[in-house]
C-alpha cells in the first residue's frame, strides 16, 4: 500500500469513527426530542418577550435556548444511564450506546451530569435564577420520580407530564423572570397534549414495554379500555384548554378557528381507537394508534406556530 493510500485509509477510518461517535452522542442525548423541547421553550420565550415589549430574537433568547438544550440533553443521558438494563431488553432501544456496549455508563453519566448541572447554572447566570432552578427541578422530577415509576405503576405517565410540560415555562421565565397566568396556560396545553401522544406510543410499543417491564397502561390493562377512554377524555379536554390563550388576549381569532379545527381533527383521530374497540394485544389496533400518534406529532408544533403567528400586541 502506498503512503497516499495509507493516509486515505486512515482518514476514512477516523471519519467513520467520528461519525459513529457523533451518532452515539445524538442518541444518548435524544437529539430529536431535545430539538422539540428547545422549540417549545422558544415558544414560551416568544410570548414572554412579546408581553415585555422585548425583541423575540436576541442574545437573551440564544442563552435561554442553549441552557434549556443542555439541561434536556443531560437529563436524557442520565435517563439512559438509569435505564440501560431496561433498554437492553427492548428491541427499539437495545442498540442505544449503553446497552450495545459502545459507551460506558461512567462516560454517559459524566456527560449527563455536566450538561444538566452546567445547563442549569448557565440559565441561572445568563437568563435568571428562577429559570435555572426550575430547569434543575424539572430534571430531578424526571429522573427521581418519573423514571423509577415507569417500572412500578401507570401513574408514571401523569407524573412525567409535569416535567414534559415545562419547556414553555422555562422559555417564559427566561424572558419575564416570573411565573404568570400565561405561563400556566401554556403549561396546561402541553400537559394535556401529552396523554394522547404518549398513550398512543405505549399502545404501539406495548410488547416492547412488556419485555422491559415498563408499566404503561396498555401493558397493565391489555384489554385497552382504560387507555382508550383516557385518550378520548384528554383529547376532548385539550380543545377548551387550547383556546384559553384567546380568552386572556394572548392570541386572536385566526388562532381560535385553527385551534378548534385542529382539536376536532385530533379528537377524530382519537375516535379511531374506540371504533371498533380492539384490545391492545390485537395487531389491527396498531393502525389507529399509529394514526393518532402522527396526529399528535403534527398538532403541537402547528398549534404553537399558529398561536405565535396570530399573537396579539
Amino acid at each position: 500500500m502506498t503512503p497516499m493510500a495509507e493516509i486515505s485509509q486512515t482518514f476514512v477510518l477516523s471519519a467513520t469513527r467520528t461519525a459513529g461517535l457523533l451518532r452515539d452522542y445524538a442518541e444518548l442525548t435524544k437529539a430529536r426530542i431535545t430539538a422539540l423541547i428547545v422549540m417549545m421553550a422558544w415558544s414560551g420565550y416568544f410570548f414572554g418577550a412579546h408581553k415585555s415589549g422585548l425583541s423575540v430574537l436576541s442574545a437573551a433568547l440564544v442563552h435561554a435556548l442553549l441552557g434549556v438544550g443542555l439541561v434536556s440533553s443531560g437529563t436524557a443521558a442520565l435517563n439512559e444511564v438509569l435505564e440501560s438494563a431496561v433498554d437492553a431488553r427492548m428491541r427499539r432501544t437495545s442498540q442505544r450506546p449503553l446497552p450495545a456496549g459502545r459507551m460506558t455508563r461512567a462516560h454517559a453519566a459524566t456527560i449527563g451530569l455536566v450538561f444538566t448541572l452546567g445547563g442549569a447554572l448557565y440559565l441561572g447566570l445568563y437568563a435568571n435564577p428562577l429559570t435555572g432552578v426550575l430547569a434543575l427541578l424539572t430534571a430531578l422530577v424526571y429522573l427521581a420520580a418519573y423514571t423509577p415509576l415507569k417500572q412500578i405503576s401507570p401513574i408514571c405517565t401523569f407524573v412525567g407530564a409535569f416535567p414534559g410540560a415545562m419547556p414553555v415555562v422555562l422559555g417564559w421565565t427566561a424572558a419575564r423572570g416570573r411565573v404568570e397566568i400565561e405561563t400556566l396556560i401554556l403549561f396546561g396545553v402541553m400537559f394535556v397534549w401529552q396523554f394522547p401522544h404518549f398513550l398512543s406510543i405505549a399502545w404501539l410499543y406495548r410488547e416492547d414495554y412488556a419485555r422491559g417491564d415498563i408499566r404503561m397502561l396498555p401493558v397493565v390493562e391489555p384489554d385497552g379500555r382504560s387507555t382508550v377512554w383516557r385518550i378520548l377524555a384528554y383529547s376532548v379536554a385539550l380543545i377548551p384548554v387550547s383556546i384559553l390563550p384567546v380568552a386572556i388576549g394572548m392570541t386572536g381569532r385566526v388562532y381560535l378557528a385553527g385551534a378548534l379545527l385542529m382539536g376536532a381533527a385530533l379528537f377524530r383521530a382519537s375516535l379511531g381507537m374506540a371504533h371498533p374497540q380492539l384490545p391492545a394485544t390485537a395487531a389491527a389496533s396498531k393502525t389507529p394508534a399509529r394514526r393518532l400518534l402522527r396526529a399528535t406529532i403534527l398538532y403541537l408544533p402547528l398549534l404553537f406556530a399558529l398561536m405565535m403567528a396570530n399573537s396579539v400586541s
